[in-house]
Parts: structure tokens; sequence; C-alpha cells
């Protein structure tokens, strides 16, 4: 049978158990693709058991409610007197617990409620520290690995006041959450789940994922990728400012798709770089959310229509291309984070030199500088997690970032000692930061080709360049 006849086939038996399902179904989006992710029928040969889904992703929605957890704990300490409670709560979260932890974040907001109350109730035993980028992270202080600079982080970010070290202007909330999304879930779906896993003697479709399972190797292959994606299961069905206004909790009609009047996180909410793909694609300039969510869709529909066998060179072909339309896209999303971050950096400072210029208060305009620039930093580590090696781009991207903000007194964090303390020497000026912020836009349209350019200052390149005259290439180590 064709691939085409194969595809269609896929769709006509999972529609028909998209009705039986009672799921909602709209008119397929170019002549064939499913608009939702699952349910899609159990092809697995021999199988005698009751499931008729073979769709399971819950160990990523798992591993969402866990980073989102350690976000909100991030920014809980008091100043040092709960920091070893806290410390320790965090890494539960990160490190895994034996305990049925409280799911602290998605939590019920007005009438946005939420089914799960803890993490077991959707996936058991899962945790962040297990699947986290191993390799060496050159854009933080240290040599250290992917774990290591997160449990470093955590660390520190217990002894704080609210995740805010203003000696050192690191925002540990927003650095976690941006690394992490990019170490744990950016890298396990393109580096993993989309790369190795996809070859044809790993995990193959001819047998199941595992002893007992009632879905084939590369369906759940497939499905744990979509997982970490963060998709709701039905967001090509909504408007990019719906999934976005999903993700923020604002919008409980277009969050549950099955009319429950509860959110179930397994299927029904949006997390992580699909919620920011939606941030993005509410411009208008751009579609991430809806061409990864829909190569996930047509990926998996090819899959289903394998039968139960394993795929053909030509099948295995056209589901590497749907990874590489995945990958290429998702690492946009992430780039077009560090634009818009790296413009947000710019404005702070405008106004922190006005302020100083005046004599002003500062210190709120400091702490949100820090925070944009943790937003920053976060996503330029992240990006750097993927499948590839983004050699001279990740080179010059950490040098013009550095490994801190500019503090108020003139300083950065430059590296750390050998007990593991921040230390700081005298940074550049204001005027040459802002260029290298400017840079990290320029990078950032250059290697990666991004088209929303949120915040986007690239036009006053020219005239700064012009007031620093030959200073402006000095760049950080």
């Amino acid at each position: 049978m064709s691939n085409l006849k194969h595809k269609y086939a896929a769709i006509g038996a999972a529609a028909s158990l998209l009705g039986a399902l009672g799921a909602p179904t709209v008119a397929f989006a170019d002549g064939h693709a499913l608009s939702t992710y699952g349910p899609f029928p159990v092809t697995l040969q021999d199988y005698t058991g009751s499931k008729k889904n073979s769709v399971s992703y819950t160990g990523q929605i798992a591993r969402h409610v866990l980073h989102d957890s350690l976000k909100k704990l991030a920014g809980k300490g008091d100043g040092g007197a709960n920091a070893a409670s806290l410390e320790a709560e965090m890494m539960a979260y990160y490190g895994g617990s034996d305990k049925n932890k409280t799911i602290i974040a998605p939590a019920d907001k007005g009438n946005f409620n939420i089914k799960q109350g803890t993490v077991n109730e959707i996936s058991s035993g899962k945790n962040l520290s297990g699947k986290t980028y191993k390799g060496l992270i050159t854009g933080w202080p240290g040599q250290m690995t992917g774990p290591e600079v997160l449990t470093s982080m955590i660390k520190h970010a217990a002894k704080t006041s609210g995740g805010f070290d203003a000696n050192t202007g690191y925002n540990y909330p927003q650095l976690i959450s941006k690394f992490a999304m990019g170490a744990v879930f950016y890298n396990q779906a393109v580096d993993n789940y989309l790369d190795e896993k996809l070859a044809a003697d790993n995990k193959p479709n001819g047998k199941p994922y595992k002893d007992g399972a009632h879905y084939t190797g590369k369906e759940h292959v497939w499905d744990e990728a979509f997982g970490y994606w963060g998709a709701a299961a039905h967001s090509l069905n909504l408007s990019a400012k719906d999934n976005y206004d999903v993700a923020k909790m604002k919008n409980v009609t277009a969050a549950d798709a099955n009319g429950d009047g509860m959110i179930d996180l397994k299927s029904e909410m949006v997390f992580a770089h699909a919620y920011y793909a939606s941030s993005f694609d509410k411009g208008g300039k751009t579609d991430y959310l809806s061409t990864i969510t829909q190569a996930f869709v047509d990926g998996r529909s090819l899959i289903t229509s394998a039968g139960g066998e394993n795929l053909s060179d030509a099948e295995r072909a056209e589901l590497v291309g749907y990874a590489s339309v995945i990958g290429s896209n998702w690492e946009k999303v992430i780039a077009e984070s560090v634009f818009k971050y790296a413009g947000s950096v710019y404005k702070d400072i405008d106004k922190l030199k006005e302020q100083m210029a005046s004599n002003s208060d500062t210190s709120k305009t400091f702490a949100t500088y820090c925070k944009h620039w943790g937003e920053l930093k976060g996503f330029a580590m992240a990006i750097q997690s993927g499948k590839s090696n983004l050699g001279e781009t990740a080179v010059k991207m950490n040098r013009l970032i550095g490994f801190g903000p500019i503090l108020m007194n003139a300083s950065q964090v430059s590296g750390v000692d050998s007990m593991g303390n921040f230390m700081k020497d005298e940074a550049i000026s204001w005027d040459e930061y802002q260029m290298h912020m400017l840079k990290v836009q320029k990078l950032m349209v250059d290697a990666f080709g991004i088209d929303a350019r949120s915040n986007d200052q690239i036009a006053k390149m020219a005239d700064l360049a012009d007031k620093l005259g030959d200073s402006n290439s000095a760049e950080n180590d």
C-alpha cells in the first residue's frame, strides 16, 4: 500500500476513534491532517487487552508540572532562615521524591479548575534531573554539566529573598525555569526522541515500546516528544491567542475541550515552549505553534498508518522530515525568546540611565532588568542544549551576554572561585552592554532567521555605534 493510502487509512481509523470517544474534530487543515493529537487506535499486533487509545505521554506532562512547581518554589526564599528546608523541597521536585508531591503550579485560578492535585495523579516516579542535558554548559560560570548547573542554582535560590540575589543580579526563578525548559524538554525531544530513537532498529514499530505496553516503539517515542513540546491535544483547534490564554489560565472555555468543567493537565493545558510559540504567533508574523503541532499530528498519523508493522525506509524518511520541521521551528521559538529579552534588557538599561541621571530610585527598575536578564540568559543557555552544536554562534552569544548583568556598582560576575563562590570584576559601560544586546538580536536574526522579533531594537545600532566609536567591538569573555 502506498504511503498516501496508509495515511488515509490511519486517518479513517483515528477519526472513527475520535468519534467513538466523543473527541472534537474540525475540518482537516490541509486536506488530510487530523486536528487533535489523538486519540489514535491501538495498532500493536497480537494485543489482546482492552485499551483503545495508544497515545501516552503522561510522564512528560508530569515533568512540566514538576518544572512549573520548581519555578514557583524558587521564589519562596526568606533570605536564609528557610534555606535548608526550601532547598530540600526544591530538590524533591527536581530530583524526584518517593512522596506523592502536591502540584504547586499550575493551581486553581478563579474558574480555571485543575483536575489533578498531585503529581502522581498524572504519572508516578518522574523527575527532571535524570532527563537534564548532561553536556558542559559553557555559558554559566564553573564549567558544570546541565544537572550540576540546575542543582547549583537551586542551592543559591534557596538562600535568597524571593529568588533574587541583588549582589549578582541573578533572578533564580527565571534562570532555573528558562534553562530547564531547554535542558530537559527541548533536549529530550530533539536530541533523543526525534533523533536516535527514530532509527530503524531503535524502538521499532513492530514491537511494543516495552513489555506489557499497548503501544508500539515508534508510537510512544513520538508521543513522548510531543509531550515535551507542551501543546494541548486540541491546540490546533484554537487560535494562537486562545492557546496563550490557556497557558495564562485566562480562558477556561478554550482549555476545557471535553466540557467537564475541569482542566485535565494530561491533555488540556499549554506548557513551556508551546506557550512561548503562541506568544509570538499571536502577533501575526509567525505560526510556530501550528506548524510544530501539525507536524507532530501528521507524524503520529503516519506511524499509526503502519498498522503495527515496522516502518518502511520511505515512511521513516517521511517521519524524519516531520521531525526536522519540528526541530528547526522549535529552535526558532527559543531564538525568538533570546531576541525578545535582549530587547527588554536594552530598554531596561535606557530607563536605568535616565533614573541615574536624575538621581531617582533605581531599585524597582534594576529588579525588572535582572528578571529580564535571567530570562535572556536562561533561553540563551537552553538553545545550546539542542541537537546541533551551535559553534561560533554559541561563543558569540555567551560572550555578548556574559556571566551576569552589569550591576549598579559597574561590576559583573566573571566566574567562580575554588569554593564555588561567584567572583566579580569591572564591567564594560552601560552603552557598550546595550550594544551587546543589539548584537545578540542581530545574531538571532542572522543565525536562525527569526520573524516575530518582539522588542526589536536593532534599528538603534547605527546611532549607538556612532556614540561609542571604536569601543563597541568589545565582548565579554
